[in-house]
């Protein structure tokens, strides 16, 4: 089982259990029914099946996300983000490889811009080296790969003492000593 990290904006990092699955259908595998339970699901999926009143109503139960690959235009899709900021009780980033970054631009646009206050989860290639820069731009929880230690990733958020920019979670800790 994945190992999940919540890190919510005012509190303290935890092991927690991971309740959804993620959807990761193929060309040939579009067609293929969601599984039950909590699902989180594509954009590209939703944007061509999610007005379909059984999926309407399955988000509206709290059953279903979406989460966005790399080369997802959040800009381009604002007007079914918009929409689904309603719907949805989760939102997943995916990093499908560890060196791909567009995630965090990803993750500071639907805060930033859309004002998503809801989970927002790092899935894919995930390690402990970015839990800190992912929650810095709004991520609050993560989905570690399955070779990352735990332990050793819960510690990661206790280990900046001071904080010398503003972002997502806080504002800096420390003025600059050279404007006083």
């Amino acid at each position: 089982m994945a190992k999940l990290i919540r890190y919510p904006k005012n509190g303290q990092a935890q092991l927690a259990t991971n309740d959804w699955q993620v959807f990761r259908a193929t060309e040939g595998e579009e067609s293929a029914a969601l599984p039950p339970g909590k699902v989180i699901v594509p954009l590209s999926w939703w944007t061509s099946r999610g007005a379909k009143e059984q999926f309407q109503l399955r988000a509206l139960k709290g059953e279903i996300g979406v989460w966005f690959a790399p080369e997802d235009d959040v800009l381009a899709h604002k007007d079914v983000i918009l929409a689904g900021l309603k719907l949805w009780p989760i939102l997943a980033v995916d990093f499908p490889i560890f060196r791909d970054g567009r995630g965090y631009s990803t993750a500071a646009l639907l805060r930033d811009r859309f004002g998503w206050s809801g989970e927002l989860r790092a899935i894919g290639d995930v390690l402990i080296d970015q839990l800190l820069p992912l929650s810095r731009v709004g991520f609050d929880s993560f989905v570690l790969r399955n070779d990352q230690v735990v332990d050793t990733a819960l510690a990661q958020f206790g280990s900046v003492a001071h904080q010398f920019q503003d972002d997502w979670r806080s504002g800096r800790s420390q003025k600059d000593v050279r404007s006083a």
